[in-house]
């Protein structure tokens, strides 16, 4: 008679940002929630700032590099590539001032 192989056990994996529930909580108010909601809007939106000022700096590195490139870069791409690179690290600054002040 031939056996049959054990049957595997059924093994499932949480995602590691998966919500739990906990039973033992009261479920939230209406209010509690848009305050919550609240929070979390606003964390997205102060993360994606942060992203913003990121990206300005490394284009305002690029642009010093074609600025500092000399004659392998056309005059005017040069001279607009300087004045953009000192005018996107300005506005990553300001940036940064402005997440940090609401912070």
């Amino acid at each position: 008679m031939p056996k049959n192989p054990p049957a595997k056990p059924d093994l499932r994996l949480v995602p590691g940002d998966a919500e739990i529930y906990d039973l033992m909580r009261k479920p939230e108010t209406t209010s509690e929630r848009v305050k919550r909601l609240q929070m979390e809007a606003r964390a997205l939106a102060v993360e994606q700032v942060e992203g913003l000022e990121k990206v300005l700096l490394e284009a305002s590195r690029l642009a010093r590099e074609i600025a500092d490139g000399g004659d392998a870069y056309p005059v005017g791409a040069r001279e607009l590539a300087g004045r953009l690179s000192s005018d996107l690290s300005s506005k990553a600054e300001t940036l940064k001032a402005i997440v940090s002040r609401s912070l």
